[in-house]
């Protein structure tokens, strides 16, 4: 069964850090561009951050510089390093995977991050 299981999430007070992680049941992992989508209430879901098979990373404009995302193909396996965590950084984040081939996007159930002092 094709599925994408995060895990990290939880609570951070302001400036703290996390780690995310997901670990993806798919046959050839190195053909898909994987990574993070958040939801925050009332808004739509949005891009955290990708990374190509080879290694090209894409951030959000409001994470840039304060994330870091990584794969291991070995292990299909992909990371998010979240450094200087803001309230509005607060969300469910969703890992997921983009097929080369087919286009078709796969999600996880999502893992909640809750930034609060």
């Amino acid at each position: 069964q094709v599925q994408l299981v995060e895990s990290g999430g939880g609570l951070v007070q302001p400036a703290g850090s996390l780690t995310l992680a997901c670990v993806a049941s798919l046959s050839y992992f190195g053909m898909y561009v994987v990574g993070w989508y958040r939801q925050a209430p009332g808004k739509q879901r949005e891009l955290v951050a990708d990374i190509s098979s080879i290694g090209r990373t894409n951030y959000g404009d409001s994470v840039s510089g304060r994330f870091t995302i990584s794969r291991d193909n070995a292990k299909n396996t992909v990371s998010l390093q979240m450094n200087n965590l803001k309230p509005e950084d607060a969300a469910v984040y969703y890992c997921s995977a983009r097929s080369l081939l087919t286009n078709h996007d796969i999600w996880g159930q999502g893992t909640q991050v809750t930034v609060s002092s």
